[in-house]
């Protein structure tokens, strides 16, 4: 039978495949292929970083994806059903795959705030003050109310889009956003590689130095295939567990990773040839989107203004097709696993998004609490990023590889042998050995470094909190 069949209305299904491909690329596209990718790249020496998260994309992230599709699909269960259904040892998986979905969206609202805000401002005339538009984002992020009130503005979004559900919400959103999102940094790009010198920055960002490479750098990137693809958080475990017995799993994966990395991509070629057109710095930092990027277009001239408006919608759109698609995953183990129904769910699951994102937006100006002299933004970036998503996917794998039997994974994936998949024994070697221990010893690297950086203790935080989920989940 199957599984999704038979469970609650307030789950959902899609109603067609490229309505899943749609959404599944929308939670993969986000924040982390526009606003992060540049600027992790630019901090990593790029073409070398590019090179190894490129490498990690196709044969950790595709893996892992594909994994958690099967798991989520086999059993029609969310992050922590999935698991716990199988054996309630693992359910802490799924715990941290929820854990993560909270924590990111206690910050991730943040910056999608920005970028909505930034699209008032360039409305409002941001542009036609160049030199002050570095003052005007650090004014903006250290004021106390102005960012919380975008803030607000876009968890209201994510709101409207998740509490109509699967197929009226959130796919209807990725069948629109998504192809709009494309034509935008397609726009933007062509544009950035018709000005002079534009031929350094494609050189900066595909023409390796692997002199620069070290665990750092690897750290960097394979957090950064991590975060873009919406991995290890239970976005594509959730998202699996909504699609139909029929779809093809393999054809679909690679799909939403080629559209993924492909956004990615186009971000760096929409800003790097441009930035080193107008001789501005690579290495820029997180606030590389809100500084370098205006102060690009606003040298562009009447032209600029329109692809920095195009520019900050297609952020926005993907900061909200990533965003929705992590409180479905807090919404559906509330539905699943708790009995609620979906509208007391996202705004249950919002109010914690909430108070999480007034701590965020609140560290940014120096304000709230902090802890081993941390800020809460950078405490729930650092947290996820470099050791629950990739901790988590290297456990789905562990999952998949050593607890799940072998011939039920292949008849999951190949649709009970319908769908050719010659790569099969590749994938599950890749899966039940090599990717757990590649991950392992990059995340021991990160740690490593972590304490080299001053940031030991909140390392020491994350994996302590992975140990008490799984102390205390069992008896969820």
């Amino acid at each position: 039978m199957d599984v999704n069949s038979s469970t609650s209305p307030s789950r959902g299904n899609w109603s067609s495949k490229i309505g899943f491909v749609m959404a599944a690329a929308g939670s993969a596209v986000g924040l982390g292929n526009i606003w992060k990718f540049p600027y992790t790249a630019g901090e990593n020496g790029g073409g070398a970083f590019v090179a190894i998260y490129l490498l990690f994309v196709i044969f950790i992230g595709f893996s892992v994806m594909l994994t958690e599709f099967a798991v989520g699909r086999k059993t029609g269960l969310s992050a922590v059903g999935a698991f716990k259904t199988t054996d309630r040892r693992w359910t802490f998986v799924g715990i941290m795959g929820v854990l993560s979905g909270l924590l990111i969206m206690g910050f991730y609202p943040v910056v999608g705030g920005w970028a909505i805000a930034y699209i008032y401002k360039i409305s409002t005339g941001l542009l036609s003050q160049p030199t002050a538009i570095g003052d005007s984002f650090s004014g903006f992020i250290a004021d106390s109310m102005q960012p919380l009130f975008w803030m607000g503005l876009y968890l209201l979004l994510n709101i409207f889009v998740v509490i109509r559900g699967v197929s009226g919400g959130i796919e209807k959103a990725g069948k629109i956003l998504m192809p709009l999102l494309f034509i935008i940094l397609i726009i933007v790009s062509v544009k950035g590689l018709t000005l002079p010198g534009a031929m350094a920055g494609l050189e900066f960002l595909f023409k390796p130095d692997f002199s620069k490479i070290d665990s750092s750098v690897v750290l960097a990137a394979l957090g950064q295939a991590f975060f873009s693809l919406s991995l290890g958080m239970g976005c594509m475990l959730t998202y699996g567990s909504y699609l139909r017995k029929k779809e093809n799993l393999v054809q679909t994966t690679a799909m939403v990773t080629a559209m993924d990395t492909g956004v990615a991509l186009l971000a760096g070629i929409a800003m790097f040839p441009a930035m080193f057109a107008f001789s501005m710095e690579p290495s820029a930092g997180p606030g590389l989107v809100f500084v370098v990027v205006p102060q690009l277009f606003a040298e562009m001239g009447s032209i600029g203004f329109i692809l920095a408006l195009l520019f900050f919608i297609g952020l926005s759109v993907a900061a909200l097709t990533s965003s929705v698609s992590l409180l479905e995953v807090v919404v559906a183990y509330l539905i699943d696993e708790k009995g609620f129904s979906r509208v007391t769910a996202v705004i249950s699951a919002s109010i914690v998004m909430a108070l999480l994102c007034i701590l965020a937006s609140l560290s940014i100006g120096g304000l709230g609490p902090k802890l081993f002299d941390t800020g809460a933004f950078d405490i729930f970036d650092l947290l996820t990023d470099k050791i629950f998503l990739a901790v988590g996917g290297m456990l789905v794998c562990l999952f998949a590889g050593w607890r799940l039997d072998r011939s039920e994974l292949k008849k999951e994936i190949t649709n009970d042998g319908k769908v050719s998949f010659p790569l099969f024994n590749l994938w599950y070697a890749l899966i039940k050995y090599i990717i757990p221990v590649a991950i392992a010893i990059v995340a021991i690297s990160g740690v490593k470094a972590g304490f080299d950086s001053d940031k030991g203790d909140i390392m020491l935080l994350g994996l302590a909190i992975i140990a008490l989920c799984g102390v205390f989940s069992k008896k969820l």
